[in-house]
């Protein structure tokens, strides 16, 4: 029977489940489902116990297709779980919950400098640290029954195998708990009493131990499958790269977030204000990075109902300067003080013409973002809008070096699978597809009134 790594891979917006083949990483099978979250009681939450059945179902359903003989999972940042003595003391909390804004400014003069934390100050739970300090105020009674607190990948770690872990890449997610340029926890998690909660750190590969035997007898798994420490989803697109192609190089991971990794740039001259931040890598090393709900955005400006734009369509919104500016998700990215607006009414645009404006408008965001980070050599995009030729071809115009759309969507899944092997097991890299050609016409005088407009 054919042998595989099972990956559960949770985005913010889609869960998915994933059968690869353990040689070849040829994807088997997929599974998805909407990643959804429950309005409380006690406050927005997600929806475990529903990702859960609907997980060990396709561990059921792929285990009668091919021997699995080891399990990864990677999970969107900002999301953290407390756990009891025998389950969650509190639900995972939504991230995008303003609740722990209650207690803002006491926060802000607990989480420490940026220049330890390398994590930018972001509204609702965005900062994991932020979520525990309200949750610790909030709710006393149930916080003071933790008996671990572990990040979103280790708690289905924890469900598969009943151990508590920790690992590098979420706690360096703009979390305020992780010490980057030190590698090690931060004074705010020191100061909280949480670092005492925090349990075994492991390398994302490391082996935390086989399923439960209860698991194995539901699903069909071998009793000998054994599950990795697990990834921060991000670090999992980062993965491959870091282990196959020499710096500088720079991936930027897209989906609901979009997140630009500078590997080999500096952290010197990162903009927290404007969604600088240095991620832990899965060595735990700091990466400059840049983040920003760009996904979101452009779901935002094309109503969910994105077209593929006509060349005419995209020679119509450049020529005639139809231009959304920034911002549409208040509080992330590098215009998250800015109100967006549109230089016309969005209504009165074609569907074609309205996917081209948004798609020139995501481009122009990252290479922001490029900029902020000092990012250099090819820049490798993985995710949906790989699949985005507008997008490409605009983002290679404006930084003038490769740009390469790795359109298998399969980047964080694929990193994930990696850490069955572990990093010593050699990766040779998938081979790149041809650059995308730079968006010619009158492109450049568009984007240089669309930065003089968004930065004033």
């Amino acid at each position: 029977m054919q042998k595989a790594v099972a990956v559960l891979d949770i985005g913010k917006s889609n869960a998915k489940l994933a059968l690869l083949d353990l040689d070849t990483r040829e994807i088997l099978a997929i599974r998805t489902r909407r990643n959804t979250v429950r309005p409380g009681p006690p406050y927005p939450h997600f929806d475990v116990d529903g990702i859960w059945d609907w997980f060990l179902e396709g561990l059921a359903e792929f285990s009668r297709e091919a021997e699995i003989t080891a399990i990864s999972t990677t999970t969107h940042g900002a999301a953290i779980a407390v756990l009891g003595e025998d389950g969650l003391a509190l639900p995972v909390l939504d991230y995008e919950h303003p609740g722990p804004d209650e207690f803002a400014d006491d926060y802000r003069s607990a989480r420490g400098d940026f220049a330890e934390i390398l994590s930018p100050d972001l509204p609702g739970g965005l900062n994991a640290g932020r979520q525990l300090f309200w949750l610790a105020r909030r709710f006393p009674a149930e916080f003071a029954k933790a008996k671990a607190i572990v990040p979103y990948p280790q708690y289905w770690v924890w469900r598969l195998t009943g151990k508590r872990v920790a690992e590098a890449t979420s706690f360096g997610a703009h979390s305020d708990l992780w010490n980057g340029r030190d590698q090690t926890y931060s004074r705010l998690a020191d100061e909280q009493g949480w670092t005492a909660l925090f349990p075994p750190r492991l390398a994302a590969w490391d082996r935390v131990g086989p399923v439960l035997p209860e698991i194995a007898e539901r699903t069909g798994l071998s009793p000998e499958c054994r599950v990795v420490a697990g990834i921060h989803d991000s670090n999992a697109s980062l993965l491959p790269h870091i282990l196959a192609r020499p710096l500088p190089f720079t991936v930027i991971s897209t989906g609901t977030w979009m997140i630009s990794f500078a590997a080999g740039g500096s952290l010197d001259h990162l903009h927290p204000e404007r969604g600088g931040l240095a991620y832990a890598d899965a060595f735990a090393r700091p990466v400059p990075s840049a983040m920003s709900m760009a996904g979101r955005e452009f779901e935002i400006l094309t109503e969910g109902k994105a077209a593929e734009p006509s060349e005419a369509d995209t020679r119509s919104v450049i020529e005639r300067r139809v231009m959304a500016l920034p911002g549409f998700v208040a509080g992330n990215g590098p215009f998250g003080r800015r109100k967006g607006s549109w230089s016309i009414d969005p209504a009165t645009l074609p569907p074609g013409e309205r996917t081209a404006a948004a798609s020139l408008y995501v481009a122009l965001v990252a290479e922001t973002c490029l900029t902020l980070t000092g990012a250099q050599g090819p820049v490798l995009i993985e995710g949906p809008f790989a699949k985005n030729r507008l997008f490409l071809s605009a983002l290679a115009a404006l930084v003038d070096r490769p740009v390469i759309g790795r359109p298998d969507a399969t980047g964080t899944t694929e990193g994930a699978a990696l850490l069955a092997d572990g990093p010593d097991h050699p990766h040779a890299a998938a081979p790149d597809p041809a650059p995308a050609e730079p968006l010619g016409g009158d492109f450049a005088a568009y984007a240089a009134l669309w930065k003089k407009l968004a930065e004033s």
